[in-house]
């Protein structure tokens, strides 16, 4: 939704209609209905257009990207206009429910004609409620959301208004706040309600409404729960205790009574989530790992969700992107996913056949979402019984397959057979696509009999009259002005029988009728209003008898979605050559041959370079990674990350052999982007993060650095990296990869000992810079800065330049004792000029720095002044050294 959050007080006043005698009755009609939602834009139908007037008006031309207009009401003089052509609204409203803007929708419900055509708001969309499947992004979830604050508490609730999804949580703590931005950064909801009293700190995103506080009162939102879910308690939901989730849910669902009651049949049951079940992820970790949303791309390639998607339902998609989003830390649902994972990848032709069998499923969950609203069609439930013929071919696939982990899963299944006998008795598909089946709307088949005879009668009147009259040119026809006539050429005029009755005169001859022939008409148009009620009333009871089956639907719709999302996972897993992790409640982290899942997937069939990684357990719990840009230092960092995650969603993982302890939290800091809107500078945001890490890191925990420090001056930097790296190690004890271009950091290997040292090998050949991406033991002896700047493109003077100042810089030497110098662990001074790092050498020795320089000499081309210049120049700096 973007970064701007729009706050919108969602209250609804009085009718007030204006009085004024000068108003024309359009602009009074349109006014009243205003006055009943003046915090959103009403669209008012006009002919083949959706109109806004007045400073909604200009709101819709701008945000929708339309011309803005003005029409004149008579004395009323002009007001400003633009207008949505009916058949491209939907285009338009997702711009503007994009924008954060609710809207109301007023349509004609009366037929043109004499006076004016009456108009009702029908229908009323908000970000968060908006159930068209034409209005929303196919693989993602939309959420509502709804914050309680309490004593102590905070409640959050959230629903998909187009897949019934509805769940709640509770937090606690003095880390709440924190908790929810993550649970908010997870959900990211389109629209989130708050009370109207309170300012709850939320991440921006999505827009904010705020609701009557009182509509936040957790007993009366509790009522109008059990009120809801026809129930005397919320035990059975397990959130009777949660007072502030309570709340929360409750404003959900009297803001759905206000905007579009009908959603409210689609919510069956509530889920009460317990946050400790999953895996911590702050919105910087899920950012940095690309989980859902490339960096680089802005949507899903690239990202690890790019590679993972091979579901091919909608719904498959958004449960796999859910997947992706809430890594567990459930040991035994974790295996029952490997099992299912491991037992599809193992039987290629069972995904084959399984992924031909899901894609005549549908979007199940939406369909269920329409049939609930009222607005299904024929076509619709045909649909329908199609989906539930797919379910029972998908569990009869399962329970052939021989495998027991898919054999359990399909015992999860839910059948519908009354539901599917319903729709056999209900439909029929003909040539012309679906229809009701005779014999399902008794009086629907009498008229359509009736309409057939009379048809019947028309079709043998040409031929009938032609042997009456003798005239062989006459013919029978219909046109929509004047209806169903008897054409009889100039010539043959004469021989008209008297019953005829002159209707047109046209240019060849004369249209006729008859009684007999005016009556067939009556009752075909008679006949036609009748099907069209009738077959309503059918749809509507048929409608009604779904919508009592909606749990079941909404079930059976997630069943299949989680077995597309499997299927998925053991597509990939066997393309790529994955393996199964070994999960336990250890602190071990054992990767041996890991790869970069995403990186791997762009290559396109280059080698990707394997690397192992022990954290814990008999190996280090830091590791500090040194070596040169571009050498792979973030690949490693990432890949690290992203196998333990996988492994935690019960996905296979790239990797020869893979041990994964199980860990709480996942933190990864990388990279540098500002937040100038936040006001917040590169190394605040840097810093920002860090400290969150440190502050909510256990040593359950698997913590990514890349670069601390390196947003400020050389010294403070090291300064702030060398403590950050003591912190982890002596006080939160986390699994960490710590990756710096501090080679100073890597002495602290003798004095810490949960640290090791490893570096990404490279090599210099021919003086150029060669990555070998293999990640060694030790630290890394230089960073070939200057070697990666030449293969960026940077000039060669520049390049040359920086080379020779390189060389020519003197060694850094302890900084002078100074009574006003602050003395830091470890001998860091707070000079700004100089390190005094004790124990640690220089980069380079006097000696090395004088082979470098004469090895780079062009001694075929260096005169005898030059090279005499030269020598002086190096004996100054050996004496300086």
């Amino acid at each position: 939704m973007g970064s701007t959050r729009r706050a919108i007080q969602h209250r609804l006043p009085a009718t007030k209609e204006s009085s004024s005698d000068d108003l024309v009755p359009s602009r009074r009609q349109y006014l009243r209905l205003k006055a009943h939602y003046p915090h959103a834009i009403l669209l008012y139908r006009l002919g083949d257009f959706y109109e806004a007037f007045d400073e909604d008006a200009r709101i819709v031309a701008r945000d929708a990207r339309i011309t803005l207009t003005s029409r004149s009401f008579g004395r009323n003089g002009r007001v400003p206009m633009a207008g949505i052509p009916h058949h491209a609204l939907n285009h338009y409203l997702a711009r503007l429910l994009a924008a954060g803007h609710t809207i109301a929708i007023a349509e004609q419900v009366s037929e043109p004609g004499k006076g004016l055509v009456e108009r009702a708001v029908t229908r009323v969309l908000t970000p968060g409620t908006v159930a068209e499947a034409a209005l929303l992004p196919t693989t993602e979830n939309r959420y509502l959301a709804a914050v309680a604050r309490l004593p102590e508490r905070t409640g959050l609730a959230w629903v998909d208004v187009s897949t019934g999804e509805f769940a709640v949580l509770e937090l606690s703590g003095a880390e709440r706040d924190l908790l929810l931005a993550e649970e908010y950064a997870r959900l990211a909801p389109a629209e989130t309600l708050v009370p109207d009293t309170d300012e709850i700190p939320l991440p921006p995103g999505g827009c904010l409404t705020r609701l009557e506080h009182w509509h936040f009162e957790p007993e009366r939102a509790a009522q109008r729960l059990r009120a809801l879910f026809a129930t005397r308690s919320l035990a059975p939901f397990g959130c009777q205790h949660l007072p502030a989730a309570l709340a929360a849910a409750g404003a959900i669902v009297v803001y759905l009574e206000r905007t579009n009651p009908a959603l409210l049949s689609l919510l069956t049951s509530l889920r009460t989530e317990v946050p400790a079940r999953r895996v911590g992820l702050d919105a910087a970790t899920r950012r940095n790992l690309e989980l859902t949303r490339s960096l680089g791309t802005g949507g899903t390639r690239g990202s690890l969700l790019g590679v993972l998607d091979r579901t091919v339902t909608p719904m498959g998609a958004r449960t796999l992107r859910r997947l992706v989003s809430e890594p567990l830390r459930d040991l035994d649902e974790l295996r029952r996913r490997q099992h299912i994972v491991g037992a599809l990848r193992a039987t290629p032709e069972l995904r084959s056949r399984l992924g031909s069998i899901l894609l005549a499923a549908g979007d199940l969950e939406r369909l269920t979402s329409k049939i609930v609203q009222g607005s299904a069609t024929i076509r619709d439930f045909a649909t329908l019984r199609q989906a539930l013929a797919t379910a029972e071919a998908l569990r009869g696939a399962l329970q052939a397959s021989g495998e027991p982990a898919l054999q359990r899963f399909a015992d999860d299944f839910i059948s519908c057979p009354e539901l599917a006998a319903l729709l056999e008795r209900a439909l029929i598909e003909d040539s012309d696509g679906p229809r009701l089946r005779p014999g399902f709307c008794p009086e629907l088949d009498a008229v359509l009999a009736a309409v057939e005879e009379t048809r019947r009668f028309l079709a043998t009147l040409e031929q009938r009259e032609r042997e009456r009259t003798g005239i062989r040119s006459l013919k029978v026809g219909y046109n929509k002005v004047f209806g169903y006539y008897i054409e009889v050429t100039r010539p043959h005029l004469s021989r008209v029988p008297p019953d005829y009755v002159r209707k047109q005169t046209v240019a060849t001859g004369e249209r006729f009728i008859t009684p007999e022939l005016k009556d067939a008409e009556a009752r075909l148009l008679a006949a036609e209003a009748e099907i069209a009620e009738l077959e309503r009333a059918a749809l509507a009871r048929l409608t009604r008898e779904v919508t009592t089956r909606t749990n079941e639907l909404l079930r059976l719709a997630g069943w299949i979605a989680w077995l597309d999302a499997f299927r998925s996972l053991a597509e990939v897993a066997a393309q790529y050559d994955w393996s199964c992790p070994e999960l336990d409640e250890s602190d071990t982290i054992l990767i041996e041959g890991g790869r970069h899942p995403v990186v791997e997937v762009l290559l396109d069939g280059q080698p990707f370079v394997p690397n192992d990684c022990q954290l814990g357990g008999d190996g280090p719990r830091l590791l500090l990674v040194t070596g040169p840009n571009m050498g792979g230092k973030s690949t490693y960092l990432r890949q690290v990350a992203l196998i333990v995650l996988l492994a935690q969603i019960g996905s296979f993982v790239p990797a020869a052999r893979a041990r994964i302890g199980l860990v709480d939290r996942i933190f990864c800091r990388v990279g540098a982007h500002d937040d100038l809107p936040g006001g917040q500078s590169t190394f605040m945001v840097e810093m920002v993060e860090t400290a969150t890490i440190l502050r909510q890191a256990t040593q359950r925990s698997l913590v990514i650095l890349d670069e601390v420090g390196r947003g400020t001056a050389t010294q403070d930097g090291l300064a702030i990296a060398w403590a950050v790296l003591e912190d982890l190690h002596d006080r939160v004890g986390a699994r960490t990869l710590f990756a710096t271009h501090f080679l100073e950091l890597t002495a602290l290997e003798a004095e810490l000992p949960g640290v090791a040292n490893v570096h990404v090998a490279a090599m210099e050949q021919d003086g150029r810079v060669v990555f070998l991406y293999r990640v060694r033991p030790g630290a890394a002896d230089r960073a070939y800065g200057i070697h990666v700047a030449r293969l960026a493109g940077l000039p060669p003077w520049v390049a040359d330049r920086a080379e020779r100042l390189l060389i020519g810089r003197p060694a850094p030497t302890p900084a002078a004792p100074h009574s006003e110098t602050a003395e830091h662990p470890h001998g860091l001074t707070a000079s700004p000029h100089q390190l005094a790092l004790p124990g640690f050498p220089t980069r380079r020795h006097a000696a090395e720095e004088l082979a470098r320089a004469l090895l780079e000499l062009d001694l075929a081309n260096l005169t005898p002044r030059q090279a005499l210049d030269w020598l002086f120049e190096q004996r100054a700096k050996l004496g300086r050294a």
